[in-house]
């Protein structure tokens, strides 16, 4: 992506729902999600404008279920 994504997420049951972003070493570089969400599909915007290039994940958490996925910012 370059230097803005979308990540679509469904929630299936209602609950807390949190996205973290972190860097190729684990640490956590920004918090795109954090609270309680209904039922549905959602987007949150990730904007990496002031990041450097390279491998990210970013991990979703809902409920019980947790799904990390990696994404390659280039500018």
């Amino acid at each position: 992506f370059n230097p803005v994504t979308k990540i679509r997420f469904d929630i299936a049951k209602s609950g807390f729902a949190k996205i973290n972003i972190y860097d190729i070493s684990g640490k956590l570089v920004n918090s795109l999600v954090n609270q309680n969400l209904n039922v549905g599909t959602y987007e949150a915007i990730f904007n990496g404008n002031n990041m450097a290039s390279g491998v990210y994940y970013y991990t979703i958490q809902v409920n019980d279920f947790t799904e990390t996925k990696k994404m390659i910012l280039m500018k």
